[in-house]
């Protein structure tokens, strides 16, 4: 029987490897826009970089709610869903701080900068989402 995790323990599994986020956010027509994201947390927020003019940047600048999903597709699977609201922010010193911390995570120390230069550009954001609900349960299948 799957078991609810603590803060601790999902905060830990999105943390951990590589794993991406998928990002649903809201098109304007209402239908839901799905795209994975390399992700970092920040105390209890999660932050990604986007650029302003893709349709997730597009679509969080005009509705901030997402939705989010981290898994683990080896048994016995968990997943973490949370649910919160997008704050925008193109302060580049800070778009560029994160980018590069993001990238050391997904492409390593030695190519973390490379990337961080090109996500810390004019037109790209750094996205802050305030989680406010959390479902994580682990031991899906036992």
């Amino acid at each position: 029987m799957a078991q609810n995790m603590t803060k601790d323990q999902w905060q830990k599994f999105l943390m951990e490897g590589t794993r991406t986020a998928k990002l649903s956010t809201v098109r304007a027509d209402g239908s839901p826009h799905i795209a994975p994201v390399w992700f970092l947390l920040d105390g209890d927020d999660l932050l990604f970089n986007t650029g302003q003019e893709t349709v997730k940047g597009r679509n969080l600048a005009r509705d901030g709610r997402v939705a989010i999903c981290v898994d683990d597709d080896r048994p016995p699977f968990a997943f973490v869903t949370l649910r919160g609201q997008a704050e925008l922010i193109d302060d580049l010193q800070q778009v560029r701080d994160w980018a590069t911390r993001i990238a050391a995570r997904y492409m390593g120390e030695d190519r973390a900068k490379e990337f961080g230069d090109r996500n810390g550009v004019p037109g790209e954001l750094l996205v802050r989402v305030r989680i406010d609900k959390v479902l994580a349960l682990a031991g899906v299948t036992d």
